[in-house]
């Protein structure tokens, strides 16, 4: 039945072209933003979970942050501690020199005079960032450090924060409060030599006017300083030595850890990035392909409303 009140040809048509204008859109949508799944409405699920891992990377970024600044931290007090190990293995030689008899062991002294200064000048210049791991001149004492490390999200979705530490206490060179925790203001207590027996004393190498003082005596050399006196004084530099020597390579392993995290934390910032492309980005070879079907469609499907519409008119021949 032809009817010019309700045309269903035109109907269909028109039916037709809006179903193939929305997927037209969507299409130009998905190449115009590169993404499948740009909100919620494309698809909740997907969205969800790219919009919880691009958190997440923002968080890994910020980790990969804190991770720098800890390298600057460890670098800065492993470099100042390594220094202060070649001068303190200077002084322990300028001792050993001094054990030869018939040396001026007051021209040793001024070198081991100028030896100390510079170790208080590389512990108090140690510093980045407001921190300094080698040198307190605070009331408090030196102690545990932390370091952001990681950014963790477990199965359960709980997130938390990974923590790298490291005891400043073991690297303290000098302190200006309390001189038994700085490793060259502490008194260091050996065994020397006293005749045909052996006896027990105390030395330090810096005195920086602590609070509370160093009890024992000072590391420095007059014409009387004995030979058991000295081989005393090389014994306590040795153990000094020791103590730096561990503190730095604590240090060193500190620094490694960071430089690993970091490592890893840059990849998986990659990784995630990729799954979360896999998820939403959209695939452009195909995208474009269903733009110009839709294309081509959309033109098909214009002309046939075009059609339906003038076979209406037709119906205006049979009155003529």
């Amino acid at each position: 039945m032809t009817s010019i009140m309700t045309n269903t040809a035109a109907m269909g048509a028109l039916d037709t072209l809006r179903s193939i204008n929305q997927s037209m859109e969507k299409t130009q949508n998905h190449v115009s933003s590169g993404y499948r799944v740009e909100s919620a409405s494309d698809n909740a699920a997907y969205w969800s979970i790219a919009t919880t891992m691009r958190s997440d990377n923002k968080a890994l970024s910020a980790v990969q942050d804190a991770l720098g600044l800890g390298a600057a931290k460890t670098d800065t007090a492993y470099t100042g501690l390594n220094s202060a190990i070649d001068v303190v293995s200077e002084i322990k030689a300028k001792l050993v020199a001094a054990r030869e008899p018939g040396v001026d062991k007051e021209k040793i002294n001024s070198e081991l005079t100028e030896l100390k200064n510079q170790l208080v000048s590389i512990s108090e210049s140690a510093s980045f960032s407001g921190e300094n791991w080698l040198y307190n001149d605070s009331a408090t004492a030196n102690g545990t450090v932390e370091m952001v490390g990681s950014f963790n999200r477990a199965a359960d979705n709980t997130v938390s924060v990974g923590i790298l530490q490291f005891d400043t206490a073991s690297s303290t060179l000098i302190d200006t409060n309390d001189a038994s925790l700085g490793t060259l203001t502490a008194d260091v207590t050996v065994t020397q030599p006293n005749g045909t027996t052996t006896t027990t004393a105390s030395y330090y190498l810096l005195d920086v006017t602590s609070t509370t003082a160093a009890t024992g005596t000072a590391i420095e050399l007059s014409t009387s300083t004995t030979s058991e006196t000295i081989d005393g004084m090389i014994s306590a530099v040795e153990s000094m030595l020791s103590s730096m020597t561990d503190a730095a390579a604590t240090i060193g392993s500190t620094n490694m850890r960071i430089e690993l995290q970091d490592s890893f934390v840059a990849d998986l910032m990659d990784v995630i990035d990729k799954g979360v492309g896999r998820l939403v980005d959209a695939d452009m070879n195909e995208e474009s392909t269903k733009l110009k079907a839709l294309q081509t469609q959309q033109q098909l499907g214009i002309q046939s409303l075009s059609i339906a519409n003038s076979n209406s008119e037709n119906v205006l021949s049979l009155f003529r």
